[in-house]
């Protein structure tokens, strides 16, 4: 009889997070072990190997996303404040200016792997579908937005080109930034 795990994925996951954030691409499952309180051992028979806990980080924060982004939506009355919320989640988490830098780093390295780049694709995606789903709400209040597939798009591409230029010249505060570009996207749709 296989003895019961009590050590959780996501107590491995979040670990993994943390340890990109602090130290990017070169991180190590030793890192992630340390960080988790667990043996390597532990990390790399549930994981396999580096590649395949960025897999599943990958995997679990597309889910995450999601959900974020859809009650950022949700938890507010009106669908273009809810649109606004759903946008500026989406990167509220890379904290400060290094630990998104590191994280940035990661990405980098990540879209080398194909499977990473498609995993990568699908949390996009997934992105993109919340925009779409927000856009769609607030479409009678937008009058001049463009469908709702290029509006999601648009506002996807602002969100990770703030992210990422933030990352890079951190001048403020980056929820902040990305609300104020945000909102210059939104009102200008306003007419």
């Amino acid at each position: 009889m296989a003895r019961p795990k009590t050590i959780t994925d996501q107590r491995l996951l979040d670990a993994a997070g943390e340890i990109i954030g602090r130290n990017g691409p070169g991180f190590t499952l030793a890192q992630v072990a340390a960080e988790a309180q667990v043996s390597v051992g532990t990390v790399a028979q549930r994981f396999g190997s580096k590649a395949g806990l960025l897999r599943a980080l990958t995997t679990h924060w597309t889910g995450r996303v999601a959900l974020d982004m859809r009650a950022a939506a949700e938890a507010h009355e009106s669908p273009v404040d809810g649109l606004r919320a759903a946008a500026v989640v989406t990167h509220l988490g890379l904290g400060d200016a290094e630990t998104a830098a590191n994280h940035l780093g990661q990405l980098g390295v990540d879209l080398v792997d194909p499977v990473l780049r498609g995993l990568l694709g699908e949390h996009y995606a997934a992105m993109e579908g919340e925009l779409r789903r927000a856009v769609v709400a607030a479409a009678s209040d937008l009058p001049r937005a463009p469908d709702a597939v290029r509006a999601a798009r648009v506002l996807l591409a602002v969100v990770n080109g703030v992210s990422m230029d933030w990352s890079i010249r951190p001048v403020g505060v980056l929820g902040d930034r990305l609300a104020e570009d945000v909102d210059a996207v939104i009102d200008g749709w306003r007419g």
